[in-house]
């Protein structure tokens, strides 16, 4: 990096920060524990090894626990999230498309990403990163709701049945209702790709801190963002230098 050249942005609250990482751990542990509830022979023709089953080691009573546990944890981890949406503008980088801002930055990074443009003009976060994260939120609430209504089938209790008993009727029946949650999982892992690949090509090409930023909360950059205006407001006089 640059020193001296770049301008450091703080953006990312810890409650951000600490919603994220439970969200990485909670997702590769619910994507592969669903994978094994779904079809506990996809890692191979013999499956997990009985003498685990038999010990309660690798059981399936034990891998569905585990799911289960780290479906209440991600559902927690959201209440960090909003507080920090509440509290820190730099937690509220999603997409506006009633602004001119949003549907030009789409053109300006699609542009940079096929390669028809050298370099993007500088976003704290580009309008395609705020449309991608936007939608990841929605397949995580897609999850939650196909997910606790498939529990409710097995562990039924008044307040399960009560808000998400119906969506099995909505959804037509409990098989649809797996197949969605089945398929939407595979989305967010196919999104998780695109994500890392896309952060640790914007550290290599743009230097920025992509990934630091979600340890520190802080980016990098040398030109003032198109979209600074999302993280201070227009009457303040604070265009500069932000810590």
């Amino acid at each position: 990096m640059r020193q001296g050249a770049m301008k450091s942005y703080y953006l990312f609250s810890p409650w951000l920060r600490i919603f994220h990482w439970i969200m990485v751990i909670c997702t590769f542990i619910l994507f592969f524990t669903g994978l094994y509830i779904g079809n506990p022979f996809f890692l191979g023709t013999q499956g997990i090894d009985p003498t685990f089953a038999v010990n309660n080691v690798m059981s399936m009573e034990v891998i569905r626990y585990i799911h289960f546990i780290a479906g209440y944890v991600l559902v927690a981890s959201f209440i960090p999230r909003i507080y920090g949406f509440i509290i820190n503008p730099g937690d509220r980088l999603l997409p506006r498309p009633w602004t001119k801002l949003y549907w030009t930055g789409i053109m300006d990074t699609q542009m940079h990403y096929m390669f028809m443009r050298g370099a993007h003009r500088p976003y704290l976060r580009n309008s395609l990163a705020r449309s991608g994260y936007l939608s990841v939120y929605l397949m995580f609430i897609i999850m939650i709701i196909t997910g606790f209504a498939m529990y409710y089938m097995i562990e039924p209790n008044r307040f399960l049945a009560k808000v998400f008993g119906p969506f099995n009727n909505w959804l037509v029946n409990e098989y649809v209702v797996h197949i969605i949650h089945h398929f939407v999982a595979w989305f967010i892992m196919l999104f998780v790709i695109v994500h890392v690949y896309m952060a640790i090509r914007a550290d290599f090409v743009e230097k920025g801190g992509e990934i630091s930023s979600m340890f520190s909360g802080v980016k990098y950059m040398e030109e003032e963002p198109e979209d600074l205006g999302d993280i201070v407001s227009p009457k303040s006089t604070a265009k500069q230098e932000l810590r």
